[in-house]
């Protein structure tokens, strides 16, 4: 079932946030609900929001080629008006960049644990594979206690389960990108 809104993803979400704060999100709403160019006081209105603070985050989502706009010279007062726009599709490619960046260090992760028997130290939680702890004796470098082997296979279970929330996520995003 495709998604309503863009902003009904929290991937999402939490990405317009990080940009532009919480009022990003009603921004991004409301301007999906017009479903056609607005000007910054239409939005200021509709947020009862002051103009300034409506530009503040329409800017940053514009330095993001996320908002774009029309600037356009009014006759009477001489004054620019500016059309804005919300690109969808570049917030789906912003995510898809983050997300795959994320999923290759997740993968690299993952085979690692595979790879490799790790030993735990219990005082101070260091980490180190085998060839390393053998190295030290099986003594923590960091605060002399023992390291013991650990063969967890709960961490990778959740790593997997990582793998495929992103990858489900990626695919609702491909979706929305085109």
């Amino acid at each position: 079932m495709p998604q309503k809104s863009i902003t009904d993803l929290v991937i999402v979400r939490n990405f317009l946030e990080v940009i532009g704060g919480k009022e990003t999100i009603d921004l991004i709403k409301i301007c999906e609900r017009k479903r056609k160019a607005f000007t910054d006081e239409e939005i200021s209105k509709k947020m009862e929001k002051k103009v300034t603070e409506v530009r503040a985050i329409l800017n940053k989502l514009h330095f993001r080629g996320i908002a774009t706009y029309q600037k356009s010279r009014n006759q009477k007062t001489g004054w620019y008006n500016y059309t804005w726009e919300i690109n969808k599709p570049r917030i789906a490619n912003l995510i898809i960049e983050k997300q795959k960046e994320y999923l290759n260090k997740l993968d690299e992760k993952k085979n690692l644990e595979e790879d490799y028997n790790f030993f735990d130290c219990k005082d101070c939680n260091e980490r180190l594979p085998f060839e390393i702890a053998a190295e030290y004796n099986f003594i923590c470098p960091s605060c002399g206690g023992k390291m013991n082997t650990i063969s967890d296979p709960q961490t990778q279970k959740e790593i997997q389960k990582k793998i495929n929330k992103i990858e489900n996520e990626l695919v609702i995003l491909t979706e929305i990108k085109e």
